[in-house]
């Protein structure tokens, strides 16, 4: 649990914490990004240049509080192609922090140590003979990291909760026969009785609410990462293309609440990938 005062706080945020956990972020992250965006990607023009539809400019009425208009689509093509090489350099590992930081969804990852544990950063500095790498860093990064998807959860299950979901029992239900169905979704709603989903709506409903608590309690932190894997598991198994949204969500779940046991191998590996591009990097002795 976090300290209590300023300088508990700051112990919080400087305490160390494992650089690959960051590393795992770094390269599902922007792969679960450009998964989702990959349709829009493919027709930039249409998306944010001058060839698909835009809401005319209405000249300042209060309907419009902004008019952001449509790109020329060589520049729409131009910033597609800068988002798909930004993302997949930030994946790899390769100039970490400036891919990072033009890939703006990756932001987090840009301003921590990300890119010295498996990626092609830390191969150029162990070929330049650099010596390891810290396996530890300050938890700053990472604490934004874990925050953010239960701030998500608490504010979704706020919302959920002041709208239908406290009122009406099939609210979950009626999601499946929507326009994301899948198979898998039309087969469980074929089968499952009415019952069953409206306890999995009160179960999402309680998870979400209370998200901080029970990602703040040692207790209960297990089972909520258990939990909210397999939630975003079924939700990208039922709503089609929520896939990648889930899998971002599972990425930094994962990323900031496995127990050390579970990432303690990655670890391993990346010391011995390191010594081993360290020892190729090496002159060979006269």
């Amino acid at each position: 649990m976090m300290p209590r005062g300023f300088g508990g706080i700051s112990a919080w945020l400087d305490e160390p914490v494992e650089v690959v956990r960051l590393a795992l972020v770094r390269v599902l992250a922007p792969l679960s990004i450009l998964g989702f965006m990959s349709k829009r990607l493919a027709h930039a023009d249409k998306w944010i240049g001058a060839a698909g539809f835009r809401v005319p400019d209405l000249g300042g009425d209060w309907r419009q509080p902004i008019f952001v208009p449509a790109l020329p689509s060589g520049c729409a093509w131009a910033v597609a192609a800068t988002m798909i090489a930004s993302g997949l350099s930030c994946s790899v590992g390769c100039k970490t922090r400036p891919s990072a930081l033009i890939f703006a969804a990756t932001l987090a990852v840009a301003v921590g140590p990300a890119g010295t544990r498996l990626g092609v950063d830390a191969w150029w500095a162990a070929r330049r003979g650099a010596g390891p790498s810290d396996a530890m860093a300050p938890a700053r990064s990472m604490r934004f990291l874990q925050l953010l998807p239960i701030t998500i959860y608490s504010a979704s299950g706020i919302a959920k909760a002041r709208g239908d979901w406290l009122k009406v029992p099939l609210v979950l239900w009626t999601h499946l026969h929507d326009s994301y169905q899948t198979s898998i979704s039309f087969a469980l709603a074929s089968v499952l009785p009415g019952w069953a989903w409206t306890l999995f709506q009160g179960l999402v409903l309680v998870f979400e609410v209370f998200a901080p608590l029970w990602f703040w309690l040692p207790r209960t932190r297990s089972a909520a990462l258990v939990f909210g894997l397999g939630m975003h598991a079924m939700i990208g198994l039922m709503f089609g293309p929520v896939l990648w949204f889930a899998l971002l969500m599972m990425t930094l779940l994962a990323a900031g609440y496995l127990p050390d046991r579970f990432v303690a191998p990655l670890d391993v590996a990346a010391d011995h990938l390191e010594k081993r591009r360290s020892e190729r990097g090496r002159p060979m002795p006269k």
